[in-house]
Order: structure tokens, then C-alpha cells, then sequence
């Protein structure tokens, strides 16, 4: 099947914003030993994003949030296999393809520990702070958000050129921390940004949400205080 990816070579801007749509084509980098492709889906403009090992081209899927038949296509624009499906978190909008892709692929299924018990397919692994998920030679750190859902997961991926790549859900926006349903929740979620992301990775690090246009930490971080005064 064609690769419907927007370019093979992306501009500065566009590794930047990696911006997409839903129905769109696809947003492709290449970070040595791996490719990062990401497509929009359904009315909520969710993210998939799909990370190629290019030495075992095994493929890890993160959130397959709807529309099983355009997430299949974006399996298939890399190398056509689905080794790993991770979900960030319990929200509805992030898991609707989930039981379809499982059916379709078998992958190995994660997420988060306190969240996993909410999904429609009961994952393999639950994941933790600090630990790791490996497709073919790849690996990726487990970052634990609490408070947008209390098992909300971040991946870490490291590039060849030792430059980090966060797939951070509905944790971390441009502009700001994801939706809280309390204070707790947000404080909780502040505090786990700061300790665990902004005091961890350097400025150029590389933040791909769940919905909407990339950014990087050195963007975001002068606004901390801001993001913290306002409460949300």
C-alpha cells in the first residue's frame, strides 16, 4: 500500500509543528535508527504515532484511538507489522481502534498501571515510572503523568543523534498541562511535569501530544510559572 506521508525529508518547521490532519497525509521523520510517522484520526483529532525500528522494522503504535482501517494504513506505510500498541491513557478518545488493531495484529499491549484496568482490552504489560519498552533495537522510557488520568503514560525516544522525542498524550500541550478534574489532579500533574520532564530534558527535546501540532520543551518552558498561577 502507498505511503501517504506528507515528505520524506520534512523542513525544519515541519519536524518542529509536525502538523497533521484528519484524512490527511501522514507526517514522516527519520531519526537514524528509527522513523516516526504520525497521522490525525476521527473528529477529535487524536494522534497516532507509529516508531519503526529500521534495523528489525518492528513497529510500536501509540494510541490507536479510531478509525482501524486508516491506523491500519499507517501501519502498512511503514513496514506493514505491529509489534507493540501502547495506550497513554484510559480516555475514551484514545482507545476506540484498540480491540480492532489487537484482533487484526497481536501486538504486545502496555499502559499505564493505574489505568489499565479501564480499557477495553486488559493490556500485557502495565507500565510504571522508570521503565522501559523495547521494539526491535529500540527502547523507549516509560514517564509517568499523574493527573489528567491517574495512569497516564509518556515515551521516551531517544534519536540517533541523541536528541529526545516525548509522546506525551494529553499530559503536555503547546500552552500548557492537559485537562484536570481537580485541583489535586493539576497540582499533581505540575509537579510530575517539572520533576519528571522540564528538570530531565533539555530544550531541544521534541514534544508530540495527543492531539494538534508538536513543540519542544525550551517553547513551553518559560511558561511554567504562568501554567501554575493560572491552575490549569
Amino acid at each position: 500500500m502507498a505511503d501517504n506521508t506528507a515528505s520524506d525529508s520534512p523542513s525544519h518547521d515541519a519536524r518542529q509543528r509536525a502538523h497533521v490532519e484528519p484524512g490527511g497525509p501522514f507526517w514522516l521523520d527519520h531519526l537514524g535508527t528509527a522513523i516516526v510517522r504520525k497521522g490525525s484520526v476521527s473528529e477529535m483529532d487524536n494522534n497516532a504515532y507509529l516508531i519503526t525500528c529500521r534495523r528489525s522494522e518492528e513497529q510500536l503504535l501509540i494510541d490507536a484511538a479510531a478509525e482501524p482501517d486508516r491506523l491500519r494504513d499507517l501501519v502498512a506505510a511503514g513496514s506493514g507489522r505491529l509489534d507493540v500498541l501502547v495506550t497513554t491513557h484510559r480516555h475514551w478518545d484514545h482507545h476506540r481502534a484498540l480491540a480492532d488493531l489487537v484482533q487484526g495484529y497481536s501486538p504486545r499491549t502496555a499502559a499505564g498501571e493505574q489505568d489499565a484496568g479501564e480499557l477495553p482490552v486488559t493490556p500485557d504489560v502495565a507500565l510504571g515510572h522508570g521503565d522501559q519498552i523495547a521494539v526491535g533495537e529500540l527502547s523507549l522510557d516509560v514517564i509517568a503523568l499523574r493527573g489528567h488520568t491517574p495512569g497516564s503514560v509518556a515515551l521516551a525516544l531517544t534519536d540517533g543523534a541523541g536528541r529526545v522525542h516525548l509522546f506525551t498524550g494529553d499530559s503536555l500541550f503547546p500552552g500548557g498541562p492537559g485537562k484536570t478534574p481537580d485541583a489535586a489532579a493539576f497540582t499533581s500533574l505540575m509537579d510530575d511535569l517539572e520533576s519528571r520532564v522540564f528538570d530531565v530534558y533539555p530544550d531541544n527535546t521534541v514534544v508530540h501530544p495527543g492531539h494538534g501540532d508538536s513543540t519542544t520543551i525550551g517553547a513551553e518552558r518559560p511558561h511554567l510559572t504562568t501554567w501554575r498561577d493560572r491552575g490549569w
